[in-house]
């Protein structure tokens, strides 16, 4: 038989594990070592840096540069503050640095192309916060030895090294989601900010944050916020204890000692938190809270989208254009189902991301906007189909939450089954061509891509002609790769059923290794119109 048929679960999620990048855990390098060449090249590096930052001292005294530097002239910058390791100074870089996060990379990579300037953008900030942390660099490619005893094997591939041990990166890939990280996993969970300067400042660079407000930093409820901050290695944590300056990061922040809320740069833009201060209930409230009304699938962004505990998602296909038009009216139906729900947003027209999705609703030729629903807790998924306007989505919605929306399932077009010996069954004709027919039937199971599907087909033919005579007994097929039913549970291509007429709920197995006599055999022991049987013979 052919392997077994995956699940609409098991493709999501197959999917989805795709898309991550892979960090495998390094060993200590055992390469010879250069340390003439290191000394000369850190010192080339040193001289680099101070050049930059003299360059900077003197445009401050001169009022400014009198023109803004070209991205190309920042990248550049950047790329120097960031260390190039190599065949022999891997191992000393490493050993003699407290924290250094490393970025393995291939010039041929496009994920690595597109993680570089973020990382550079990263190093940049993080030297301007005065972190400890050494941000280098490695072309796997070309140092394929060196690579190999970090055990780099994928691209891009990031890991922090505490004190020459190596730890997974398991932060996000844009600058700031690096700088975050970074600082958490190097001794700053919170930052303390004080005053509406800085307050303003930190806002005009952050995406997303968590607000605390405390008198005096101190108290039971603080010791559990700092906890928090240091177990969440993806969102940056501000404390505050003016409340002029918490206004300045969260609107309309009331006298409090004990204020915990998340800001995001979207719609909903403020979420105050409501429970008692326990590290796994503020922990669960991010969860629940930090992502956007409506989020962009991206390759990049697909494990940190996936890792949300809500577990009924919608997803809403479409190009750049129809998505212009949904989008607001989507965000005030997600709005209204909020931590309930999770929406996310899929180009249809990336054939990386949305075909894989619509293939497993029938649906990948599609190129009109799309809405699906996935409940994760009972491997079901669901299907819009009226148009995406605000009332039937929210319709559609809330019939997704209270059970009364029906799983969706494929099904081809209903076929013509004239003057054919075997008919043809699709998802929509199932119940009423097998499960509801007087007739005894024998189902053919089977995909396009099963290797002995085709033998399995020329004997069912040779069958049905054997049996023609017996008019209580129907043959049939069904392609399981573009057809589903509740009722049709198979994982093994090709299957013979049949289902007998006074027992539809229990369809015997029929073996597709069998002679032609033998599965007659057994076809018409089990038909109970004995007087009608074929004779056992071919």
């Amino acid at each position: 038989m052919s392997r077994p048929k995956p699940t609409s679960r098991f493709i999501l999620f197959t999917l989805t594990l795709l898309l991550l990048f892979h960090f495998p855990t390094p060993i200590k390098s055992s390469e010879p070592q250069n340390p003439a060449a290191d000394e000369t090249e850190d010192g080339e590096l040193e001289e680099l840096l101070a050049l930059d930052e003299q360059v900077e001292q003197e445009e401050d005294q001169d009022g400014g540069p009198t023109t803004r530097s070209s991205e190309a002239e920042l990248l550049s910058k950047a790329q120097r503050i960031v260390l190039e390791l190599n065949h022999d100074n891997t191992k000393r870089v490493i050993e003699n640095n407290e924290y250094v996060l490393v970025l393995g990379y291939a010039p041929w990579c496009s994920r690595s192309a597109e993680l570089m300037p973020q990382f550079a953008e990263a190093a940049t900030a993080l030297k301007e916060l005065g972190s400890p942390l050494l941000m280098a660099k490695l072309d796997a490619e070309r140092h394929a030895k060196t690579a190999s005893s970090l055990e780099i094997k994928g691209f891009p591939t990031l890991l922090l090294f505490v004190n020459g041990t190596s730890q997974a990166y398991t932060g996000g890939f844009s600058a700031e989601e690096i700088v975050t990280w970074a600082r958490k996993k190097t001794g700053e969970p919170v930052i303390r900010i004080s005053s509406v300067t800085e307050a303003a400042e930190f806002l005009k660079k952050s995406d997303i944050f968590v607000l605390g407000v405390f008198e005096n930093f101190e108290g039971p409820e603080h010791k559990e916020f700092v906890k928090a901050a240091a177990a969440d290695s993806a969102i940056q944590f501000v404390e505050v204890s003016n409340i002029e300056v918490a206004n300045v990061l969260f609107q309309n922040v009331k006298p409090t000692n004990g204020f915990l809320g998340i800001v995001k740069s979207e719609p909903e833009r403020y979420t105050a938190y409501e429970g008692t201060f326990r590290v796994d209930e503020i922990l669960q409230f991010l969860d629940y809270n930090k992502f956007p009304l409506v989020n962009r699938l991206t390759e990049a962004n697909s494990a940190k989208v996936y890792s949300s505990p809500i577990q009924l998602q919608v997803h809403v296909f479409a190009d750049a254009d129809d998505f212009k038009k949904l989008l607001e009216p989507l965000q005030d139906v997600a709005r209204q189902f909020k931590s309930k729900i999770l929406f996310i947003y899929i180009d249809i027209t990336d054939e990386n991301l949305a075909k894989p999705y619509l293939t497993v609703y029938g649906l990948e030729e599609s190129n009109s906007a799309v809405v699906t629903a996935f409940d994760i807790r009972g491997n079901s998924k669901y299907l819009l189909e009226s148009d995406p306007t605000p009332s039937n989505l929210e319709e559609f919605c809330s019939g997704l939450l209270h059970g009364t929306v029906s799983p969706h399932f494929k099904s081809q077009p209903i076929p013509d089954n004239k003057n054919v010996t075997v008919q043809s069954i699709v998802g929509k004709t199932f119940d009423d061509l097998v499960l509801n027919s007087h007739k005894n039937v024998v189902l053919e199971v089977y995909t396009p891509w099963c290797i002995t599907c085709e033998t399995t087909a020329k004997h069912v033919e040779k069958l049905a002609k054997h049996f023609k005579s017996v008019d209580n007994l129907l043959f049939a097929r069904i392609d399981a790769s573009a057809n589903e039913h509740p009722k049709l549970q198979v994982s093994d291509y090709p299957t013979l059923l049949l289902y007998t007429a006074n027992d539809k709920g229990n369809p015997i197995k029929l073996s597709t290794k069998s002679s032609l006599k033998d599965v007659a055999t057994t076809i018409n022991k089990h038909l109970k119109a004995k007087d009608n049987a074929a004779k056992d013979e071919l």
